[in-house]
């Protein structure tokens, strides 16, 4: 009788696990992935690029530009608003980066000379 019990509760503990399996790829599957910039990907005149869309923590930010002439930098709100990399800024460099969200506001900015002041920059709140 106890070889039966064994059985159901190994039974049990395996449905347990393909359901926390099947929530954590559910979870993954509802993020939503973006090309900043629309069509023409990341350039001049991108900041206002994220007004009207409601993002999520664990959306992909994709950014697509010339590597030679252009970069992703995340920043703090100190960084963004003053257009400049902060210590231990991440910086992208591949022309084809593809970013997660965290939780909160997200900024990102092209530190090239002239290339944030000119709206080379955006600002993401994901809830």
């Amino acid at each position: 009788m106890s070889q039966g019990r064994d059985s159901a509760k190994s039974l049990v503990l395996v449905s347990v696990i393909c359901l926390l399996c099947l929530f954590v790829l559910l979870k993954g599957a509802n993020a939503a992935t973006y090309t900043v910039g629309g069509p023409s990907g990341w350039s001049f005149n991108t900041d206002t690029w994220p007004n009207g869309k409601r993002f999520r923590a664990g959306d992909i930010l994709v950014f697509k530009y010339d590597s030679t002439s252009h970069n992703v930098v995340a920043v703090d709100k100190s960084g963004y608003s003053n257009c400049r990399s902060t210590a231990g800024a991440r910086v992208f460099r591949s022309g084809n980066d593809q970013i997660k969200l965290g939780k909160g506001q997200n900024y990102f900015i092209c530190n090239y000379p002239g290339h944030c002041e000119s709206g080379m920059k955006i600002s993401i709140n994901a809830v």
